[in-house]
Order: structure tokens, then sequence, then C-alpha cells
């Protein structure tokens, strides 16, 4: 009975050994091949699929900019001068008016009694004035052979206080004249006025903090911003050849609200910020800017003429510093040192390194080296959808990778239209990778 278990352990211990080497040198060398074919061709069954664009030879503007807010030219807080009953409003909320339009209108009673009392005693007095004219005139054609002298001295004195009492008449009227006209309340400048703060047919005051309404000047309208101190130089430089053109955008530099020229430049810098101010002036014919908006302001100081750009998202960094990979006929890539001398969201100026026309590679840098063969997209399409041709195992079988598509050849985003310097540092894009070299 012993030998036979003995027997039977041997018998299953060499049919599993059967099983092993039958599977070894059936399966085994076809996927060792397959995975030979993938390395010698960077991973995959052919070219590494990349997105190219040719470097351009263009004029590059250079901008400075800064974060702000948008100020009325002019604001003022319509009050009431005078005490009275509001008899009429005269504007519609959020409506425009124009310098010298009635805006409200307060009882003017009591003010136009107090102009009638005014006009009433300049009359009374005018006419004793007459009457002590002609005694004077009396007094001086007798003399002193009728009257003494000190009569005719104190006539005289009598004329020229009534003289002065209607001078002070005078100023009465026109004092009651303004308050009068205190009750029609008119637009002081051409504006836009806000939310009503008081109602038709309350009791306003003079000294009434809230007011009635809020006029602002939207057209032109100014925008505030800060520039850093560094960058005074480059601004006074710039203004000397003429007035600078300054562009409002959205908060994040996408969209072009409104575009004017600067203005003013501080006439110091803020020791606690190592800041500047500035003022610039828009037209705001489309009314894209409001008092009180955030915007970024973007000021064109300079234009570098006839450079050579690449698109940023090509250059990319390693341990030796800043290179692009360049295509050359064969569709085999090169890695090229660049001297970048500016750089923003859109393009890169190469100082040297890359000549116009040369071909660099802007996507799909994850499988690249030197000298690797590759399929070049223009970025119409993402360079994922270029399949490459199956690897196939010794019995016919599609290998696993041959359906795969490379997960890093996407299409880049489109980049923000900016060019040029900017007061922040731009960071280069956290997608850009440099084939396993550390940034």
């Amino acid at each position: 009975m012993a030998l036979m278990r003995w027997v039977s352990t041997v018998v299953v211990i060499g049919a599993i050994a059967g099983g092993v080497y039958y599977y070894t040198t059936h399966n085994g060398a076809p996927e060792s091949a397959s995975q030979s074919a993938r390395t010698r061709n960077g991973g995959f069954g052919g070219p590494v699929s990349v997105i190219a664009k040719n470097a351009e030879t263009t004029d590059v503007p250079v901008y400075l900019e800064g974060v702000g807010s948008i100020k009325a030219l002019n604001t003022a807080t319509i009050r009431a001068q005078v005490d009275g009953r509001l008899l009429s409003v005269n504007f519609k909320e959020g409506q425009d008016v124009k310098r010298g339009d009635v805006l409200a209108k307060i009882d003017p009673a009591t003010y136009q009694a107090q102009l009638d009392q005014a006009v009433a005693k300049k009359a009374l007095d005018e006419a004793l004035l007459a009457n002590t004219k002609r005694d004077l005139e009396r007094y001086q054609k007798v003399g002193t052979l009728a009257i003494s002298q000190q009569q005719i001295d104190t006539q005289t004195a009598l004329m020229k206080q009534q003289e002065a009492q209607i001078k002070s008449d005078v100023a009465a009227i026109e004092n009651a004249q303004a308050i009068l006209g205190y009750t029609t309340i008119v637009a002081p400048f051409d504006g836009r006025t806000g939310i009503r703060l008081v109602d038709e047919g309350n009791l306003v005051h003079a000294n009434d903090t809230a007011g009635i309404v809020v006029i602002t000047q939207v057209q032109p309208i100014t925008a505030l911003f800060t520039l850093p101190q560094q960058q005074l130089p480059t601004l006074t430089k710039a203004i000397e050849a003429g007035p600078l053109t300054a562009t409002a955008l959205s908060t994040d530099s996408q969209t072009e609200l409104d575009v004017g020229s600067l203005k003013v430049i501080d006439n110091q810098v803020d020791q606690q910020t190592g800041t500047i101010r500035l003022k610039a002036e828009f037209p705001n014919e489309k009314r894209q800017l409001w008092p009180g908006q955030f915007v970024n302001v973007r000021l064109l100081v300079d234009t570098l003429k006839g450079v050579t750009v690449v698109a940023t998202e090509a250059v990319q960094r390693g341990p030796d510093g800043t290179y692009v990979f360049v295509v050359d006929s064969d569709n085999k890539v090169s890695m090229r040192p660049v001297e970048v001398s500016r750089q923003d969201d859109k393009w890169a100026v190469i100082a040297d390194g890359v000549t116009p026309g040369e071909k660099v590679v802007t996507s799909g840098f994850a499988r690249l080296k030197e000298g690797s063969t590759v399929s070049i997209s223009d970025g119409t399409s993402a360079p994922g959808s270029q399949k490459p041709r199956p690897d196939k195992s010794a019995d016919g079988k599609k290998s696993a990778s041959a359906n795969g598509t490379d997960p890093s050849a996407q299409a880049p985003t489109e980049a923000a239209l900016v060019t040029g310097s900017t007061t922040n540092e731009r960071k280069h894009h956290s997608h850009h990778r440099d084939n396993g070299a550390s940034p």
C-alpha cells in the first residue's frame, strides 16, 4: 500500500510539471516578444502621438497688470438744503439724468413768504430814503440862514444810513431767493440715479445724512489700481513716449471690458505695501464697468519687434534648465536647450535655441525621449485618437496594449490671451512634464 501511494504522488507531480512546461512554451515566449516590441517602440506598438506647432516670428506686446476697482468720475449724494415737505420726486430709479434736470421739489410756501417780506422791506426803505434826500435838498437850499449846520449834517448821515439799509435789503432778497431755489433740487452733473432713499410726502431736513438719492457719473469712468514699486522705472520710461493704453479686464483676465488710457501715477509709494497707485480712465460706452467693481487693468508699456516665439506649453524644465522637443524631418525628436527671455500664458519668447519654422512639441511629453519617433497632430484632434497598430502574438492574438491609447496625449487647454510681463509671476502649467526630470 505504501508503494502504491508513492507511485501515485510521483505521477501527480509529473503531470503538474508537464502542464507548467506546456503553458510556458506556448504562452510565455510570445508575451515576452510583445513586451520587447513595446520596449523598442517607446512602450506601445508605434510612434508616440504628440501635438506640435511651429516656432514663429512676431511682435510681442509687453504688459504690466494690476488689480484694482472701478470708481465713478463724480459721485454726489443729493440732500435737502432746506427743511420742508417733499412735494414730488421727479426721477426714476436708475434713470440717466443731465446736469440741471429737476430731481425733486420741496414745499416752497414758507420760503416764498420770506422772499416777499424781504422785497417789501426794501420797498419801505427805498421810500424813506427818497424822503430823506428831499429834506436834505431843502436844507441845503436855505442854508444856515434858516437852520443850523448840525441839522444839515444829521440829515446827510440819515440818508447814508438808509442807503446802507437798502443794500442790506438787497442782500436779504438774494438770500431769500437762494433759499427758495433750494426747494427745487436739480442734478449737479450728468449721471445715473441710484435707488430712491426717501419717498414723496415725507418731511426732509437740511441735516439729513441719508439724502434723497445718490448720483454717479459712469461715462466716462475711472479705475484705481496698484503696481509693485519695482515697475515704476518701466512706467516712467514708457509714459515719456506718450499716453499708455489701459485695458480693463474681468477678474479672471479672460474678458476685455473696455479700453482707455492711463491718467495719473500717484506722487508717492505706499511704504506699507510697496506699491504705487495709478488711475486710468475709460469711456465706458457699453457700460461694462460699474462703480465698486473689481477688475484687472493691463498697461501696454512696450512691444518686442520680430522676436521668435513658441507656445508656452512647449517649454519644459529640467535639472539643466529649460528645453524643448524639436521634431526633425524624419519625425524624430531631439531635446534642445533654449533661453527664454519672456513668458506668459500664451507665448514664450525664445532668445536662443530655436529658429522660426522649426516644429516643437506642445503636448504628449510622457513617453518622449531623445530620438523618439513621433506621430504629429496639429491640435485640432486629440493625438490619442490616432491608434497605434496592434501587436500580435505568435498565435495571432492581439496583445493587451494594442487597444490602449496614450492617456497623456490630450489637447492642451486654451491659453489666456495675456502677453508680456505681469505684476504677479505666472506659474508654469502644472501639466507640463519633462520626461522624468525634476523641475
